[in-house]
């Protein structure tokens, strides 16, 4: 076990014969996209378990964001988060609209509403907060943002599938949430996404959106794109959000391991528990402060010389991408600069053995000065 790769994540995957199974008819039908009957199925499923009546399935989270956005018709300003994956920030840049980076908070690392509030002017549009590592937004907070000054808001919700708070799924909340089902993630497809949106109104063309725009058999209205969940990966969805509740537990367990060994130590911080929220222990991030003893770079590399592979995630900051040089200043998110230049996401999956936990843990606590 000591000379086992240990990644930062493992996919959950159904059993092989489950899967066989649940494809099993589409070699019957040789329908294998264009929203089949497992798509069909898939989004029935999911409406379902995220409690909500609007969903719209895609081909990954990425498109799905993209889509929302357009769907919306939004010009302008966009204020997000510069701690977060490329794709929140890449979206609003090419549907033509303009990011601006508020900072977040230090206990959670989710966007701040206020330093958003400050931001607000006659441009902005919209709001694009970011849930993170399974712990959720102020939401209350940006649905008065929303209302007070008429702007949509929209959840990037790619790390909290799955997440409740007070027992309403993370799903529900503003205008519009986006889900990534990418293979890293809680749950997934393989390859996937989706959005849920509060207005009916955007059914349609958010479904004609992801099928190049056509509304009808010899009518294409718009110039959309191609999007659409393909049944093999609807199939694994329908497949994997059995056992999602059984898989959550499994890190919870991981997770409570972590914390047994890392909880106290001087010089880390640790992700703190949201009062009325159920994670789903998506991730397990650290913060190595300068008083532990070693950076986060040193650790990093004691880890990885063990082939142990963590994840500096999120780092850097999108506002530190060279393809966005030049237009914004990290030092102006001075919270969000601080925790990225020392974060590390520690391995993390359902079948992750607790004694490679405790491993991890000891090669980590051998980087600080208390060793």
């Amino acid at each position: 076990m000591e000379n086992e790769t240990i990644l930062v994540t493992r996919s959950s995957m159904p059993d092989l014969d489950e899967y066989v199974q649940e494809i099993a008819c589409l070699w019957d039908t040789h329908w294998l996209t264009n929203m089949g009957e497992k798509h069909v199925q898939f989004e029935a499923d999911l409406k379902k378990y995220l409690q909500v009546e609007n969903l719209a399935l895609f081909t990954n989270g990425h498109n799905a964001l993209e889509c929302v956005i357009e769907a919306m018709g939004l010009s302008g300003k966009v204020i997000t988060t510069p701690y977060t994956f490329a794709s929140t920030t890449h979206a609003v840049v090419r549907k033509g609209l303009t990011p601006v980076f508020a900072d977040v908070k230090p206990e959670d690392y989710t966007l701040n509403p206020a330093s958003v509030e400050r931001l607000i002017d006659e441009d902005t549009c919209a709001i694009l907060p970011v849930h993170v590592y399974g712990n959720l937004c102020d939401v209350d907070a940006f649905e008065a943002l929303g209302r007070k000054y008429n702007l949509k808001v929209i959840y990037d919700a790619a790390h909290a599938f799955g997440v409740s708070r007070h027992g309403v799924s993370s799903a529900s909340f503003g205008d519009a949430s986006m889900f990534s089902f990418h293979a890293t993630k809680v749950f997934n497809t393989v390859e996937g996404g989706a959005v849920c949106f509060a207005d009916p109104a955007l059914k349609d063309v958010l479904n004609q959106w992801k099928n190049f725009g056509i509304t009808g058999t010899e009518s294409v209205e718009y110039v959309g794109g191609n999007a659409k969940m393909n049944e093999l990966c609807a199939a694994m969805g329908i497949c994997n959000l059995r056992h999602l509740d059984a898989e959550i537990a499994k890190r919870k367990v991981v997770y409570e391991r972590y914390m047994s060994h890392l909880q106290g130590v001087p010089g880390i911080t640790l992700p703190a528990a949201q009062p009325g929220v159920q994670s789903n222990y998506s991730y397990y991030p650290v913060v190595f402060e300068d008083d532990f003893g070693a950076t986060r770079d040193d650790v990093y590399a004691a880890l990885m010389a063990l082939d142990i592979h963590p994840r500096k995630y999120f780092y850097p900051l999108v506002s530190e991408y060279e393809c966005y040089q030049g237009r914004f200043n990290p030092a102006d998110t001075p919270v969000a600069k601080h925790v990225a230049d020392r974060v590390l996401t520690l391995p993390l999956y359902a079948d992750l053995a607790l004694e490679q936990v405790d491993r991890i843990c000891s090669v980590v606590l051998g980087c600080g000065k208390e060793a």
